[in-house]
């Protein structure tokens, strides 16, 4: 079994709301900023763009009343990387929590590097989603 870490972030808005605000593949780029300064390509059932190390391709789970938003992101070297991102209600608002896998022979800094990094992103989509 891989660590894991779950980061999360609440946001004071309908938890319906948000994920119908982020949800689209489309939308990643706003906020994640792996993505941000690339666009999003579809080809067939994945997404092509370009990542952080280079290229990269994304699975997205379909929309669902459930706001599960996992995708799996191939990085072109060894087996692709799975994300779960789930937007949950909390009381009125929402909780969006996003499952980090540590990867096989990743260092504890890398770990706490991409720990760091989904933190901003959360904080950017709570900034999207709150104007």
């Amino acid at each position: 079994m891989l660590e894991t870490r779950t980061i999360s972030i609440s946001i004071n808005r309908n938890w319906n709301d948000v994920y119908e605000a982020i949800w689209r593949p489309e939308s990643f780029p706003k906020w994640a900023s792996g993505l941000s300064k690339s666009s999003l390509a579809k080809y067939g059932e994945v997404w092509k763009a370009e990542g952080p190390e280079g290229p990269i391709t994304i699975r997205f789970t379909d929309h669902n009343v459930f706001g599960v938003m996992d995708h799996y992101v191939n990085v072109g070297i060894g087996s692709q990387i799975y994300i779960p991102l789930r937007i949950i209600p909390n009381g009125d608002g929402a909780e969006v929590l996003l499952t980090l896998f540590r990867q096989p022979g990743m260092s504890d800094a890398k770990f706490e590097a991409d720990a760091e990094w989904v933190k901003r992103d959360l904080l950017s989509l709570k900034a999207l989603v709150t104007l």
